[in-house]
């Protein structure tokens, strides 16, 4: 039975690569590798193929008859290569494909639909994903491809966009001030109040205030952020929450507005080559307008 061989594109190149430099230093520039390293994949080329593919020479490299026979489908097979390159650019230059953006779960439940919903009347031909989530999804591995964070990031390959400084309070439902009073700050530490479990943020938030205190001040703990904004709207206490979230229901109220909370800067943030993609570039700046432009 003869023996049947499976090239990977990467084998293909080194193969032309050294076909048409004629020497291992001559390729080096061409491949972008050192020659060691060519001399090696080189040797497990033949090796792989059971056959020499070029004569070593002082003078450089030649092909042997085999390697003679294989340079026309080689080439072919770069030209397929290059068409297929081609396609798929033109193909990136329609608006027809997939983004996927990621936000906080405030941010994805309470704004983000009245967006979406409009970028699919406007464009359906953009499919969208949303990622609610509170973590720091990583642009650079693809995770999502648009995000909007409460953070700058850091990351060089980034762009990033500041859109806003979205204001913070203090908020409780009405049935539950009624049940309690309106808190004070004499008085704060008698009311129930809503926050994180694993996060620290409100603990070092109250304390940056001038109000130190303990994971046990909130007798209500979870790291959902949706999860404790609607606990507080059930009137089991009070949560720190987004004034324009809290303006959406005139049953809540805002207390305490003397303790000074700094408010969440809102970036919206892409990897800086896939702006250059029709379709992201669209969303990207649809979401800065809407940023922008909702009360």
């Amino acid at each position: 039975m003869a023996r049947r061989c499976v090239l990977d594109w990467s084998q293909v190149q080194i193969f032309l690569g050294l076909a048409e430099a004629g020497s291992l230093s001559r390729a080096v520039g061409l491949l972008g590798q050192s020659q060691p390293t060519l001399s090696r994949q080189l040797s497990a080329l033949e090796a792989s193929l059971g056959q020499s593919l070029f004569e070593r020479h002082p003078r450089g490299l030649s092909l042997t008859a085999a390697g003679q026979a294989l340079l026309p489908a080689a080439r072919r097979m770069r030209e397929g290569a290059q068409e297929l390159s081609m396609a798929l650019a033109a193909r990136e230059k329609s608006l027809a494909g997939t983004v996927r953006i990621t936000a906080s779960e405030i941010v994805c439940c309470y704004f983000l639909p009245e967006f979406l919903a409009q970028m699919r009347l406007d464009h359906p031909e953009i499919q969208l994903e949303l990622v609610a989530s509170d973590e720091v999804e990583n642009l650079l591995e693809r995770s999502a491809d648009i995000a909007l964070r409460m953070v700058r990031p850091e990351q060089g390959m980034l762009v990033a966009r500041k859109l806003a400084d979205w204001p913070l309070g203090l908020y409780a439902h009405r049935r539950y001030l009624a049940r309690h009073g309106v808190p004070t700050v004499a008085t704060m530490g008698q009311h129930q109040w809503l926050g994180y479990d694993r996060s620290d943020q409100l603990l070092r938030g109250f304390a940056a205030a001038g109000f130190p205190v303990t994971r046990e001040f909130f007798g209500l703990r979870s790291d959902s952020q949706v999860a404790i904004w609607e606990a507080m709207r059930a009137g089991c206490g009070i949560a720190v929450g987004l004034q324009r979230a809290a303006a959406r229901d005139p049953d809540l109220q805002q207390v305490l507005p003397e303790m000074p909370i700094p408010p969440l800067p809102l970036w919206l943030t892409a990897h800086r080559e896939l702006r250059d993609t029709p379709r992201l570039r669209l969303v990207f700046e649809a979401l800065a307008a809407w940023a922008l432009a909702s009360p």
